[in-house]
Parts: C-alpha cells; sequence; structure tokens
C-alpha cells in the first residue's frame, strides 16, 4: 500500500448498471476519465479493478468496473478506499504538493527548524499548514508561494523564505 496513493472513498451505489458514487480526495476530478484501473482492499489483499466508464453527474464523480454490473455488485464496494499507482498520479505544478508528502515533513525557516507539518486545512481561499514546534504548540502556516523556498517530498523537508509570517511570531 506504501506504493498506492489514495484518490477517493465509495460513497454509494449510484444505479442499476453497477456505477458507484465517490468521494473525491483529488483536487483534480479531470483525472477519474483517464483512469484505466485503481486498486482496492479486500479481506487483507490489494487487488486491481479495471475502470469501464466514470460520468461525472450533479458534482458528483460516479466509476464503473469492468465486470461489476449490477447494484448489488457494486455494492461490494461502498466505504473502499480507491488508490492508484505511481504511474497513474497526477503530476503536479511547481509549487503545488500533494498532501501525503507534506504530512511529516520537517519545516525549516533562516536554517532553524520550525517543527513538523501535522495537517493541512483545504480553504477557499489558500490551503494552511498546521505545524506543530518541539513544544508541541500549534503554528499556522498560509501556504502561498511566497513563503515557500523549497520543497522536498523525497526527504520530507519545507524550507520557508526568511521573511514568512508564521502565526504565532507576533504572540507571546
Amino acid at each position: 500500500m506504501n506504493d498506492l496513493f489514495l484518490i477517493a472513498v465509495v460513497k454509494s451505489v449510484a444505479d442499476e448498471q453497477g456505477f458507484f458514487a465517490v468521494d473525491s480526495y483529488s483536487d483534480f476530478i479531470e483525472r477519474f476519465f483517464d483512469l484505466e484501473y485503481v486498486y482496492a482492499e479486500f479481506f487483507g489483499n490489494v487487488k486491481r479493478f479495471d475502470v469501464e466508464d466514470c460520468v461525472v453527474e450533479d458534482d458528483r464523480v460516479l466509476l464503473k468496473l469492468k465486470g461489476f454490473d449490477t447494484a448489488e455488485d457494486a455494492a461490494l464496494f461502498i466505504g473502499k478506499s480507491l488508490y492508484v499507482d505511481e504511474e497513474n498520479k497526477v503530476e503536479l505544478d511547481d509549487f503545488t504538493f500533494f498532501i501525503h508528502d507534506l504530512i511529516g515533513s520537517k519545516v525549516y525557516r533562516a536554517g532553524l527548524f520550525v517543527g513538523v507539518i501535522e495537517d493541512v486545512w483545504v480553504l477557499k481561499s489558500n490551503d494552511v499548514y498546521v505545524i506543530k514546534d518541539s513544544d508541541g504548540k500549534e503554528i499556522l502556516l498560509p501556504a502561498l508561494k511566497g513563503y515557500i523556498k523549497k520543497f522536498d517530498a523525497v526527504n520530507k523537508r519545507l524550507d520557508l523564505t526568511d521573511d514568512s509570517d508564521l502565526l504565532y511570531d507576533n504572540e507571546d
């Protein structure tokens, strides 16, 4: 499972033909139209399933897997997480990062350790990184391009610009 990337969780059966609705964990809805296959775990084993069709209906992503042609077949997937492999993950633009890469990353500003990213809040205006410092205090950092000098997903390190504003900077 470490080589797979979560893209959705199956929410409900969508129709009698075997389509099911998913809650997308991707910012890129169009990615679902290009999927040839997904992975899901059943009884402790990760299985590959071929995607037959994808439609968006009323802002919901509906998927149909090959060989699952009834509502009863689709119901087997309710609550299951759907994953893609490295080959099928979305390529990101510069200064755009996957949340799973950010979580657990060490944050530095002016070469000094600030803390570790514990969470990412996805908000309408911009994301916010929730950082825990070594004293257990929570620091909120707007995920703005002007605050980020460099991010290394492999080494899980985020370097901030020297003048980036941290929420607790002005507090006692």
